[in-house]
């Protein structure tokens, strides 16, 4: 079992920049694929990013076509951590933020269905003005 807490959101301008982070406690994270997905007000919840796990440190990353270029996933296992660092943030990103966990994944695969996660944090406001 493995738990997840979300933080770093927060208000910001159009073209700003945040970083989230996902601590995980409870067991290791660094054997567990980690996504960010985001569900605005009135919208289903989307994907935003995804990280796989790796034995070598060299991970795979994936992100919706609404974020390439603007944010990045990486992961820290050391501090068991994730990031989601998002520049260049547009009032369309106005979303609540989370991140999500899953097992028994083969090392190097990036996971976009949220249906394949096992483990959810409570979520992190992020809100863009224009």
């Amino acid at each position: 079992q493995v738990q997840l807490v979300e933080s770093g959101g927060g208000l910001v301008q159009a073209g700003g920049s945040l970083r989230l982070s996902c601590a995980a406690s409870g067991r290791t994270f660094s054997g567990y694929a980690v996504g960010w997905f985001r569900r605005a007000p009135g919208k289903e919840r989307e994907f935003v990013a995804a990280i796989s796990w790796s034995v070598r440190n060299i991970y795979d990353t994936d992100y919706a076509e609404s974020v390439k270029g603007r944010f990045t996933v990486s992961r820290d296992n050391a501090k068991n951590t994730v990031f989601l660092q998002m520049n260049s943030l547009k009032a369309e990103d106005t979303a609540a933020y989370y991140c999500a966990a899953a097992s028994g994944v083969v090392a190097g695969v990036v996971i976009s269905k949220d249906y394949r996660y096992n483990y959810w944090g409570q979520g992190t406001q992020v809100t863009v003005s224009s």
